[in-house]
């Protein structure tokens, strides 16, 4: 069984959604060591801002990194589909 072409828009759709959820889980851990960090910092502006910056990476880097992995993967799928043309494809056994 030899893989010929694949969707476009179904991998970039998949990757996407995945790279949105790593976005998630990378921007939870941004926002606790800003947390963190802000409570180090005492009651200053330097707090403020580190509690804001991490508080905002919960919702930013899910947007930025679904926007990249949907991107991403529309191009490496579409090439993929053009060197699979021309190389004839990845053979896959299944069982």
């Amino acid at each position: 069984m030899v893989l010929k072409s694949i969707g476009v828009f179904s991998l970039a759709k998949m990757m996407g959604t995945l790279y949105a959820i790593l976005g998630l889980i990378v921007g939870m851990i941004f926002a606790l060591l800003s947390v963190v960090g802000a409570g180090f910092a005492g009651g200053g502006s330097e707090g403020v801002f580190a509690l804001m910056f991490g508080v905002g990476a919960v919702f930013i880097l899910p947007v930025f990194y679904g926007v990249m992995g949907f991107l991403a993967g529309a191009v490496v799928s579409a090439l993929y589909n053009v060197i699979a043309g021309m190389a004839g494809g990845v053979e896959l056994n299944l069982e």
